[in-house]
């Protein structure tokens, strides 16, 4: 079952599989995807004014009110009402205040968009490109993903420091991780009994082919964490690959506990697919099997991984 953002969704809500999508139309100037800010910008402009930020119900109504089209499907899939987000404005005022900040940074986030989706085009030209929409929710999820979009609560995503902590660095980053799970036929069907070793080879796929389109994994921290211990935790992945993820300390296990780390899949299922890649002969051939995966088993068995392997 994938969930956007990982360890931050299992701690907030879990989120939709992303759904294959047909490729929507092209932005004008030859790029390949488009990118919805606007409902960020219509927000601040309500919430600067003191009297919308005294009644936050007028505020919430007026914001979702004017909503793009990307909003207006976030809301249905994730709940949110003027009243919902109302409560959330009144429970959490500094998490809002603070994605003011991240706010700020969308003009160079941006550019750093496009350029790691016009090069997903490169590595993938069968890639689909359905728009993405960067909003304000209400501070329950980073975001979630249908056959119409990419969602992405950027007031979430904002608080979710602990992935990475510059803020430009971890949108472009977990963006991009997430937008390879809209091409990925494991990450179609929502399944609560996926194994550790599915999961983590869906998860890992996305974090390699992420790292193609913008030079980093959406979560390095965890490579961090891992260096020098990789032999220990990947014979250990391995006795349990076979269990349950939802159950497991490998996936959705929200930041972990103490010396253990939420998501560490990611980092097994990343070191995975790249030694795949390393030893394939042809690299484009490589992409695609690696993000039309549907046997995690037999890739595994192809990938030549062994734990503890230098990568």
């Amino acid at each position: 079952m994938k969930r956007l953002v990982g360890a931050f969704v299992a701690l907030l809500v879990a989120g939709a599989p992303a759904h294959a999508a047909d490729p929507a139309t092209p932005p004008a100037d030859g790029t390949h995807v488009t990118i919805v800010t606007s409902d960020v910008d219509r927000f601040f402009k309500l919430y600067d004014d003191p009297a919308l930020a005294a009644a936050p119900d007028t505020l919430a109504a007026r914001y979702l009110a004017g909503a793009s089209p990307g909003l207006i499907e976030f809301m249905r899939m994730r709940r949110i009402t003027p009243e919902r987000l109302a409560k959330a404005l009144r429970d959490k005022p500094d998490v809002f205040q603070a994605a003011r900040g991240c706010a700020a940074k969308l003009g160079a986030i941006r550019p750093r968009l496009v350029a790691a989706t016009d090069r997903l085009a490169a590595l993938y030209p069968q890639a689909k490109f359905p728009p993405i929409t960067i909003a304000i929710g209400r501070a329950t999820t980073a975001g979630t993903a249908n056959a119409k979009g990419l969602y992405i609560g950027l007031e979430s995503l904002c608080m979710a420091k602990f992935i990475e902590a510059d803020d430009e660095d971890r949108f472009v980053h977990v963006i991009a991780h997430e937008y390879v799970h809209v091409q990925q036929p494991l990450a179609q069907v929502e399944d609560r009994d996926e194994t550790v070793l599915h999961a983590a080879l869906g998860e890992g796929a996305a974090e390699f082919v992420a790292e193609q389109m913008t030079g980093s994994v959406a979560y390095p921290l965890l490579h961090q964490w891992a260096k020098g211990r990789e032999k220990e935790l990947e014979t250990a992945f391995l006795a349990e690959k076979d269990g349950r993820a939802l159950d497991s300390r490998w996936l959705y296990n929200q930041r972990g506990t103490d010396g253990w780390p939420g998501d560490l899949g990611y980092w097994v299922g990343y070191r995975i697919v790249k030694s795949y890649y390393d030893r394939a002969p042809d690299k484009a051939a490589a992409i695609k099997a690696i993000i039309e995966m549907t046997d995690p088993a037999a890739f595994l068995a192809k990938s030549g991984w062994t734990p503890g392997m230098a990568l």
